[in-house]
Formats: C-alpha cells, structure tokens, sequence
C-alpha cells in the first residue's frame, strides 16, 4: 500500500507555533504529505493562532491540541520541533525516519498584543516559506513528482 510521507510538527504546547507549521503545510504540501501536530505538554490552541491563520483563509477553529503521545505509534516519516524546549524533551522520536529541529521564538513572550500579533503573522509567513522547503527537502519530494 503506498501511502503519502508523514509529517510531526511538535512544540511544547502545540498551541501556537507546530499548530501554524501543521496549517501551512496541509495548505502547500496536504496533496503529497499527511501533516499532524502535537505538543510535549498541550494546553490549547491560542486564539491569535486562529486568527493569524484566518488572515491567509485557512480555518483552524476546528483545530486542538494533542499531545505527543498521540502518535508514538504512528510512525512518521518526518518530525520537526520548532522551539528549543520540544527540542530538549524529544531529541528523539520514536518511529520517526528522521527528526529535525527548525526553531522559531515563542510570541507569547512579548508583552504587547500588537506586536505578538506582528511576529506571529511574520513567523506564519517565514514557516511557509522555510518549512515547506524543508519537508520537500527531506523527503525528497521534489523527485517524487
């Protein structure tokens, strides 16, 4: 049976960072990948997530989050952590092919809601970019068309 390469996007609560990663991935790659996100100790997907992700018309209302344990067995073709402490609780994930770290700062951290608002839009943007690069790269999707 051939199925389509998957993809793990995990961070510590998979309420921002991995559930955008998740959201741009489905939109550019969802024909040729399957993309899951999860956290090491979820809490629930922000609203400024959902919003930012609205403003480039995908609906994450529907959206939750999921912790990592979700999926430790389910194997994965890829598993990407994008910020440094999923890095330290998962350097390794089981039934993973391959697991990378691709790091982006946590907008929660800044005080302002303008400008966590602006990073976050921002880091949508450069993890559309940078990922989809990057997942095409390493499952060399690039000769599978």
């Amino acid at each position: 049976m051939n199925r389509k390469p998957r993809v793990l996007v995990i961070c510590t609560g998979n309420s921002m960072r991995s559930q955008i990663a998740e959201a741009v991935l489905r939109m550019d790659l969802g024909d040729r990948i399957e993309v899951f996100s999860a956290g090491t100790h979820p809490g629930s997907v922000h609203p400024l997530a959902i919003a930012v992700l609205a403003d480039i018309g995908y609906d994450a209302l529907q959206h939750r989050s999921k912790s990592v344990n979700e999926f430790l067995d389910t194997p994965m073709d890829l598993v990407i952590t994008v910020c440094d402490s999923a890095r330290e609780a998962c350097p390794v994930f089981p039934g993973a092919h391959k697991t990378v770290h691709h790091g982006y700062p946590d907008p929660i951290r800044l005080s302002s809601p303008s400008e966590r608002e602006e990073l976050m839009a921002e880091m949508r943007d450069r993890m559309r970019r940078e990922l989809c690069a990057l997942v095409i790269k390493e499952l060399n999707l690039d000769e599978a068309r």
